[in-house]
């Protein structure tokens, strides 16, 4: 089997949730650092347009969006499982509103309270690029201000604890499933600042619980450079399995674009080779990745014909 390849860098909260996925299952990856903000011409590359943090690879096969991810890996690694029967819907449930909700009030709250102990002694110029290029990330999107973000995080943060309150180890109960590295990922990114860890001290349940998280470690992890990864992807022969379904309103082979339907909707053009109620996927040729498929998730991003455009 192909090895997973995770294109990440260290401080990316949805990278923080496929990592500990990634040791939850005890696998060996291969780890490729990104750019924290443009310009990122090999992950160009290979995603053809997605410039969102992380996205995974196997050969020629490009996943993007962490939902789509994890689906992925447990399907290529069942057990443990993510997804397991007691919480088999629940899970991917609560997992939205903790990639979308939770994660929107917890990292905006810490970049307004811990800036600078998050920015450390980053050069003026840096930090400059970094505002502008995640404004551009963020154009057309509306986020609540600072009052109505503590408010909300308090809440969810209260949630939380009184779903641990019966004394259960994991959110939906015994087991670890999706649910709970999609929660992981935000309180993650909050330790990363003393002034907002010390948010959480008043939910001891929820702390406890953080602390089993984190026993999951991160697998082994064996560093590729971006250029190996591309060479990789260009070596590859074949693709993963797919297929149109043409009642979803689409034809095999229409050329279309696909982007996100939140932030970061920089869109992707390609040849429609898959596509049914959890997944679009989308063939295009590269320069130097060569033949590549790349795969979104079905929800939370939309696709275009641009034949209807034009």
């Amino acid at each position: 089997m192909t090895e997973l390849i995770l294109h990440h860098y260290a401080r990316s909260p949805f990278s923080e949730k496929v990592r500990l996925v990634l040791g939850m299952k005890g696998l060996h990856w291969k780890s490729v650092d990104v750019p924290v903000m443009l310009p990122k011409p090999d992950v160009m590359a290979l995603t053809g347009g997605y410039r969102r943090t992380p996205f995974m690879q196997i050969g020629a096969d490009i996943y993007c969006d962490t939902a789509l991810m994890c689906r992925v890996i447990d399907r290529l690694h069942p057990q443990p499982a993510l997804y397991p029967e007691m919480a088999r819907g629940a899970a991917p449930m609560l997992a939205a509103w903790a990639d979308s909700a939770l994660f929107w009030v917890a990292v905006p709250r810490t970049f307004q309270l811990g800036a600078k102990e998050l920015m450390g002694k980053a050069p003026p110029e840096f930090l400059k690029a970094f505002a502008d290029d995640r404004t551009a990330m963020m154009a057309g999107v509306r986020r609540p201000g600072p009052q109505d973000t503590h408010a909300q995080l308090l809440t969810y943060l209260g949630w939380l604890e009184q779903q641990l309150g019966d004394g259960r180890p994991f959110m939906l109960g015994a087991l670890a499933c999706i649910a709970d590295f999609s929660i992981a990922q935000s309180i993650w990114y909050m330790h990363h600042s003393p002034t907002v860890a010390a948010l959480l001290q008043p939910y001891p349940a929820l702390l406890v619980w953080y602390a089993r998280m984190l026993d999951f470690g991160h697998g082994v992890s064996h560093d590729l450079s971006s250029t190996e990864a591309i060479e990789m992807a260009r070596a590859a022969t074949g693709h993963a399995a797919c297929a149109v379904d043409a009642s979803l309103g689409f034809e095999p082979g229409s050329e279309v674009t696909v982007n996100a339907l939140d932030y970061g909707a920089d869109p992707v053009a390609g040849r429609l080779v898959g596509l049914s109620l959890d997944e679009v996927v989308l063939e295009r040729v590269d320069a130097r990745a060569g033949q590549v498929h790349v795969h979104f998730p079905r929800v939370g991003f939309q696709i275009k014909s641009m034949e209807k455009s034009a």
